[in-house]
C-alpha cells in the first residue's frame, strides 16, 4: 500500500488518510478522491493532501475486515457489514459467550493491522448484544497476512451457547430476624435475571433454615419439573458439614465444589443424578444486581 502526501491531482483514485477541513470545505477521513473532489480542494487552496493508495496483491480494509469476522463467527453469531476498517459481530440470541483465549491472541499476532476485541469469555449476552469487533488499522494489508489472518480465526471460532435451563425452582430458608421483604425482592431480582436467559421460576418456596425442611422441598421442586434450584440460605455455610450441604447431599446430591472466586463468596452445589439436575446454593450477593470482586 502507498502511504504520503501528493497534489490533489495526483491523490485521485487514493483515499483520504485524515479528515480536512478548512473554510467551508470538509473532506471526510477514508473518502476516495475522485475529479471532483481534488477540483474542490485545489479551489480550497489545500497544496498536498495525505492519501493511502491500494497496490495490486492488496486486501481493502473493509473486505479483509468482513472476511476475518465471518471466519472466526460460529454459532449464534451474526456478522454485520464491515466500514471503515471494522466489521461488529452480534449475539443472534441469549446465551453464553465461549471464547478460546489462546485463539483470540493468535489472531492478534498474526501482524499489528489486524486487532480482534471481544467480551470477556463466559460472559452471558443478550440477543442483539455486540460481542466482539474485527478492526483493520490502516486502509489495506497484503495478501499473504490477509490469509495468515483468516486461517488464524479458522483454527477455533467463537459461539454463542444457547441457555439449556428453562425450568427454576427457588428456594428459599428462613431465620428470626430475616424480613420477608428481602426474600420477596431477592425471588424479584432472581427472575428478572432468569427472563434475560429465557428462563423462569415455576415454584417458589420459605422453609425453616433446617436439614430436614429443606430437604423435604428440594425433592418437591425436582419432583415438580425444576431443571434447576436455586437455593439461598438465610445463614452463611461455613462448612461441607453444615445445613445446606447436608440437606442437598440427603436429597440424593452431592456437592463437588465449596466456594467461589468472588467477593461476596457462594457455595456451588451440584446435584448427581440421572436426570443431570443441579442445585446451587448463592450467597447474599446474589440478592444485589452487581458483583463487587471476582477471581473466575
Amino acid at each position: 500500500m502507498k502511504f504520503g502526501p501528493v497534489s490533489p491531482k495526483e491523490a485521485i483514485g487514493g483515499v483520504a488518510v485524515h479528515a480536512i477541513r478548512q473554510s467551508s470545505f470538509v473532506l471526510k477521513k477514508g473518502t476516495l478522491i475522485t475529479p471532483v473532489e481534488a477540483k474542490a480542494l485545489e479551489q480550497a487552496g489545500i497544496k498536498q493532501i495525505v492519501v493511502a493508495r491500494l497496490e495490486d496483491g492488496d486486501v481493502s480494509e473493509d473486505i479483509a475486515a468482513a472476511g476475518i469476522a465471518r471466519v472466526i463467527a460460529g454459532e449464534g453469531i451474526h456478522v454485520e457489514k464491515a466500514f471503515t476498517g471494522r466489521c461488529n459481530l452480534f449475539a443472534a440470541h441469549p446465551g453464553i459467550l465461549v471464547i478460546d483465549r489462546d485463539a483470540v491472541d493468535q489472531l492478534n499476532r498474526v501482524d499489528e493491522s489486524i486487532t480482534f476485541a471481544t467480551l470477556p469469555a463466559f460472559k452471558a449476552v443478550a440477543e442483539g448484544e455486540m460481542i466482539a469487533t474485527v478492526k483493520l488499522i490502516p486502509f489495506g494489508i497484503e495478501q499473504g497476512i490477509y490469509d495468515k489472518a483468516v486461517e488464524a480465526a479458522r483454527q477455533r471460532q467463537i459461539k454463542i451457547m444457547p441457555f439449556a435451563v428453562k425450568r427454576v425452582g427457588v428456594v428459599s430458608t428462613m431465620l428470626p430476624g430475616l424480613a420477608p421483604k428481602v426474600i420477596d425482592k431477592t425471588v424479584q431480582v432472581t427472575r428478572e435475571r432468569l427472563a434475560r436467559a429465557g428462563a423462569s421460576i415455576i415454584a417458589e418456596r420459605r422453609v425453616q433454615h433446617s436439614e430436614p425442611a429443606l430437604k423435604a422441598v428440594v425433592e418437591e421442586l425436582l419432583s415438580l419439573g425444576s431443571e434447576l434450584v436455586l437455593i439461598f440460605g438465610a445463614s452463611a455455610i461455613a462448612d461441607r458439614r453444615d445445613i445446606i450441604p447436608s440437606a442437598v447431599e440427603n436429597a440424593g446430591g452431592e456437592v463437588e465444589h465449596f466456594g467461589m472466586p468472588v467477593d461476596p463468596g457462594n457455595l456451588l452445589l451440584w446435584r448427581g443424578s440421572a436426570m443431570c439436575r443441579c442445585l446451587v446454593r448463592l450467597a447474599a450477593r446474589a440478592r444485589r444486581r452487581r458483583t463487587a470482586l471476582t477471581g473466575c
